[in-house]
């Protein structure tokens, strides 16, 4: 399997969110440790704003703070829901018809049994776990 850079640079968000849980933190700001696009940060917290893991607030002393407590924010739920729009092959897009060997098929059940484990495996962690340390995340 392989991430969405917009999967990744999520995860690497809320790594450094989890390390301050009560800091809000800017695009801008993370952005700049981050090395990467304000603009592409933007629409990343915008879904996971969406999905109820952090919250933003506007204004000065706005940005975004985790939603709840980072022990309670599994991996696998966070990969889900930036990935939501990615699909592992053609076939599990839910317009896709265009398969010539639909029906009998071995490969599909396969793959999505794959996902299901790889998300499993994931949602044993937690952001708590993946928290950078202090001397990363300053």
């Amino acid at each position: 399997m392989r991430l969405t850079s917009f999967t990744d640079y999520g995860l690497r968000m809320l790594m450094r969110m989890a390390s301050a849980p009560d800091h809000a933190f800017s695009t801008s700001e993370l952005a700049d440790e981050f090395g990467l696009s304000r603009n592409h940060l933007t629409k990343i917290m915008q879904q996971l704003a969406r999905g109820g893991i952090v919250r933003t607030r506007r204004g000065g002393s706005g940005g975004a703070v985790l939603n709840c407590d980072p022990a309670t924010v599994r991996l696998g739920d966070v990969v889900q829901l930036l990935e939501r729009e990615q699909v592992l092959v053609e076939c599990f897009r839910p317009d896709s018809g265009t398969c010539s060997i639909e029906g009998c098929c071995r490969l599909k059940s396969r793959l999505r049994r794959a996902r299901t484990k790889f998300i499993e495996d994931l949602n044993r962690s937690t952001l708590a776990d993946l928290a950078l340390p202090e001397r990363l995340a300053a």
